[in-house]
């Protein structure tokens, strides 16, 4: 969604903002940043347990073998949680040509229809990886006996459900305000 559409659609919908839509902008907020510190966290042991593995390994000369499999598995939680958080906030990857070439009805238009095909990709993620979980809950992962495969494939359904509010939120009440009082949304 270009720039300009945006600003459109959270400035009609800014001036009309009612007590419930206050409520759940107030939960998507809390929602998007248990998601940052959540992955923040996950980057700190990341950075953390890669260093212990290099140590066991040339140091010690007896490589760990929990630190690999579970660095990985952080990292697809941080990759997960975080394309939600992206999302939510219009910071991830987007391909705008088309779109800015359309009269501004037209990029409205474009905008919403995106806006839905999001919500359908997020309930597949909901719908599938809770498929995907339930399947794999009874097998374990090797390094680590007592883990359920089926919690490491979690963050699918948990991010798919965060972009379904996420999109709720943008088509309801309009995006998150950028005023400068989150840190995460870049200023114009």
């Amino acid at each position: 969604m270009s720039e300009a559409v945006s600003k459109t659609m959270m400035t009609e919908r800014a001036e009309t903002i009612s007590a419930p839509a206050a409520a759940f902008r107030r939960a998507m907020n809390a929602l998007y940043w248990t998601g940052a510190v959540f992955s923040c966290l996950a980057l700190v042991l990341i950075s953390a347990i890669i260093p212990w593995a290099v140590y066991t390994r040339y140091i010690l000369n007896s490589a760990a073998s929990w630190p690999e499999p579970l660095a990985v598995l952080l990292t697809i939680a941080v990759t997960f949680i975080g394309a939600a958080n992206c999302y939510r906030q219009r910071i991830h990857m987007n391909m705008t040509v088309g779109t800015n070439l359309l009269p501004p009805h037209a990029r409205v238009a474009a905008a919403f229809v995106s806006e839905l095909l999001m919500a359908v990709v997020a309930l597949f993620m909901v719908i599938w990886g809770m498929k995907l979980v339930m399947t794999t809950w009874g097998n374990s992962v090797d390094e680590f006996p007592w883990l359920s495969v089926g919690i490491t494939y979690m963050p699918i359904p948990v991010s798919g459900a965060m972009m379904f509010l996420f999109v709720v939120e943008r088509l309801t009440i309009g995006p998150p305000p950028q005023d400068g009082s989150d840190a995460h949304i870049p200023l114009d």
